[in-house]
């Protein structure tokens, strides 16, 4: 790790005895995934050997297995580590060890109440009868949800991987192609690109009348000429993500599916003009969702315009309609307003945004209109 990422640690670290103080924490206890990353910048995989992570005026805490050991010791700040054997019987010890250590064996433990597992639930709740556990998602959003300036260069580089990613494979594929061979092809391209190969989820690849399901799977429908082809992805960097929407098609489409993709389009480019430091979530959904309501489609948007974007691919802040966060400088976010005609087509255009000190900035930059190969 190098030594700019370790102050980075250590600031974010101190940023969150702070936020613990704020929503009256004593503790909090994450197992492996992003919060992890963020506080440690180690990286686990969820498996059937527990890992947790316990953080308190006392320090940093890390309970995790011997053959894990080796990583832990490269974390270039000072953590307590708390490993066990093989044996399952002797992880309770470790866990009672740690948040010991911790000083939170009573108090309020905060955890992450959509991620954390009954597998290292079980584990806390046995070494803190004193304590209470609760829900700690709002104090580690906060602590999230504005990135630095390495972040920030971290995801606008995951997004020059997904362009080139993309590019490459539209380049490459005909009609008669399946969603499933483009979106193999895609997986291939990201990879060369320079993407991490945990990708942030698997590209939605979706033709024709399958581009009108927001979440579409891939399937073995082939492409046909003249239809949209919606492709929905995202890179890698070292568990920074990207998440991009564009629309293609082979031959110019039939005069409704060009339609929609114009007006999403539109609706796109009001939400980005929209975003600025000192406005709401809320007024940017509404910025995007007017332009598709006056044009009659407003009942076929059926999501919000745009979700966090981080270390997830779904975090703070969300801009929906019903959403007051005010926005600042360091957050990241989609916009991706879609119209959905059910049996017909679909169309949604994402864009990932950074908000800066005096305005907003897209770090995503091809073509958003509809491309005919």
């Amino acid at each position: 790790m190098s030594g700019k990422n370790t102050a980075a640690i250590a600031e974010r670290q101190s940023r969150l005895l702070e936020t613990l103080d704020e929503f009256g924490l004593d503790a909090v206890a994450v197992n492996a995934g992003p919060s992890l990353v963020y506080l440690t910048g180690l990286h686990f995989h969820l498996s059937e050997r527990p890992v947790l992570g316990v953080f308190s005026a006392a320090g940093a805490h890390l309970v995790l297995p011997e053959l894990e050991s080796g990583k832990a010791a490269k974390a270039g700040f000072d953590l307590a580590t708390f490993p066990y054997n093989e044996d399952p019987s002797s992880w309770q010890l470790a866990f009672d060890k740690a948040l010991k250590a911790a000083g939170a064996t009573s108090g309020k433990i905060g955890v992450e109440p959509t991620s954390l597992r009954f597998l290292e639930l079980r584990f806390i709740e046995a070494a803190t009868p004193k304590a209470e556990i609760t829900s700690a998602a709002d104090c580690l959003a906060e602590l999230r949800v504005r990135k630095d300036a390495h972040e920030i260069a971290m995801m606008r580089d995951a997004v020059r991987m997904a362009e080139e990613a993309v590019e490459a494979t539209v380049n490459n594929i005909r009609p008669g192609a399946t969603e499933k061979e483009i979106s193999s092809e895609l997986v291939v391209q990201l990879l060369r690109a320079g993407s991490s190969p945990t990708l942030p989820f698997d590209p939605i690849v979706a033709a024709g009348p399958n581009s009108a399901d927001p979440h579409a799977v891939p399937t073995t429908r082939k492409l046909r000429e003249n239809e949209i082809l919606l492709i929905d992805w995202g890179a890698s960097n070292d568990g920074y993500f990207s998440d991009l929407t564009r629309l293609y098609a082979f031959g110019e489409p039939d005069e409704q599916s060009l339609q929609i993709a114009e007006i999403v389009a539109e609706a796109n480019a009001a939400g980005r003009s929209a975003a600025e430091p000192g406005a709401t979530a809320a007024s940017i959904d509404r910025a995007a969702r007017e332009v598709i309501e006056k044009s009659g489609f407003g009942k076929k948007f059926t999501h919000r315009t745009g979700h966090g974007l981080g270390l997830e691919v779904h975090e703070e802040p969300y801009i929906r309609a019903d959403s007051d966060r005010v926005l600042e400088a360091g957050m990241t976010f989609t916009i991706e307003p879609g119209i959905y005609l059910a049996g017909t087509a679909g169309a949604r255009i994402e864009d990932d945004m950074v908000i800066t000190e005096d305005g907003a900035e897209s770090l995503s930059s091809i073509s958003r209109d509809l491309v005919i190969l």
